[in-house]
């Protein structure tokens, strides 16, 4: 889950459950250091510490901290124009709608501020378009290691039982099935009526960087043609670039009836998307869903800039190449420690997989000087910006190297 570590004392920072914010609610308990200033793929700290941040903020910086365009876009909408509501016409979010539909191969899109809020519309929407065909209660398929938000309905999607814990009852008209599992999801056509959708991550990423073959994505789009059902794809963490492509279902050339999107759109401002085609597309209409600050000028304004600098600069045809040299300088480092199992990646999605849960490993790396994460318990995630370069890798790896070194026996 997102920040789910205990406090550490750091070095010279010690931070207990004591001295929290006194007025925020315990959702976070966060790593003992406050971020003052970014710039590329660096943060300061308030004592001017100095980290390299292989995260990107869980997939959201994909062009680094306080990068020019996006800024002086920021920072020129601010003083036009942030907010009117939905109720007008808003020409950046028309514009914005335009060119994600195009890189997409989508016709409408549904803007809103996160993406648990993107995937909340795409489940209305499935539903809905599954009550217009007849069904009493449209049923979605939904994939083990998955996580799709925190909302209610997005909650009982997200395969996550901790996540879930004391929020019941959760919401029905959802069934589980292995990840990556084509043959379950067969049987599932066979032996179960009223499903309306699928939908999964083309890489778990709170999974543990789990990655869905092409032949898997392939085969979930046949059947899905043959059944009727909605391919609903979360792009949430593996869109914008990282994987390589725009979209991470597109290095497998299919074609999803809904995709969602957030997190790298914005590059850190708040924005999410639910892109749809077909008859997905037209399953909402006036009244049927809304929000009060989705797709406002400031928010399409950034994520117009974002795209335009991806494109501009070539980020997403570098992501390959950047991936592999890293990948490749990680496998070296780390090729004689028992405990790693597995490096697996898709562009900028990196998982080192180890043979222990790894609790302590953020709060070491911090030490050194880096940002990491640890997802499903083992898995070293990196999510690392696409202005990624060499002198990063050489900075990153023999630093996660010596903090893994300095893992207890037990993680």
């Amino acid at each position: 889950m997102d920040g789910a570590y205990p406090p550490w004392n750091i070095k010279n920072n010690p931070w207990t459950p004591t001295t929290m914010p006194e007025h925020l609610m315990s959702t976070y308990a966060r790593l003992p250091v406050a971020f003052v200033r970014g710039e590329g793929a660096w943060l300061w700290d308030e004592d001017g510490q100095r980290y390299l941040d292989a995260l990107s903020g869980i997939a959201v910086c994909g062009l680094g901290h306080a990068h020019p365009a996006v800024a002086a876009a920021l920072a020129d909408q601010a003083a036009t124009l942030l907010h009117t509501s939905n109720l007008y016409r808003i020409p950046l979010q028309e514009k914005l709608g335009d060119r994600l539909c195009q890189l997409a191969g989508m016709d409408r899109v549904f803007f809103c501020n996160s993406g648990a809020e993107a995937n909340e519309a795409a489940i209305k929407l499935a539903r809905r378009l599954g009550h217009a065909r007849g069904l009493t209660l449209p049923r979605i398929v939904v994939m083990e290691g998955a996580f799709h938000g925190r909302t209610l309905a997005t909650l009982t999607a997200t395969a996550n039982a901790k996540a879930q814990e004391g929020f019941g009852p959760l919401v029905d008209g959802f069934i589980r099935i292995p990840f990556g599992d084509l043959a379950a999801l067969e049987r599932l056509a066979k032996e179960q009526a009223g499903i309306i959708a699928v939908l999964l991550e083309p890489v778990q990423g709170e999974g543990g960087i789990r990655i869905a073959s092409a032949s898997y994505l392939a085969g979930v789009r046949a059947l899905c043609d043959r059944q009727g059902w909605l391919m609903m794809v979360d792009e949430i963490q593996s869109g914008m670039g990282r994987c390589g492509t725009w979209f991470a279902h597109q290095a497998a050339s299919i074609q999803p009836d809904v995709m969602t999107l957030a997190k790298a759109l914005g590059n850190g401002v708040p924005i999410g998307a639910c892109l749809a085609r077909g008859p997905a597309a037209q399953a909402l209409q006036p009244g049927s869903h809304g929000t009060t600050f989705g797709g406002n000028p400031l928010a399409c304004r950034a994520a117009l800039a974002v795209i335009e600098t991806l494109t501009a600069e070539g980020r997403v045809e570098a992501v390959a190449g950047t991936a592999e040299r890293l990948v490749a300088a990680l496998r070296e480092a780390l090729q004689d420690l028992p405990m790693v199992r597995e490096i697996r990646h898709q562009g900028l999605m990196i998982g080192i997989e180890l043979d222990r849960p790894i609790p302590t490993l953020p709060a070491l790396a911090l030490e050194e000087g880096i940002l990491i994460n640890v997802t499903a318990e083992r898995v070293i995630r990196l999510l690392p910006p696409l202005i990624w370069e060499e002198t990063h890798t050489h900075h990153l790896v023999p630093r996660l190297r010596r903090a893994l070194d300095r893992l207890p026996s037990q993680g």
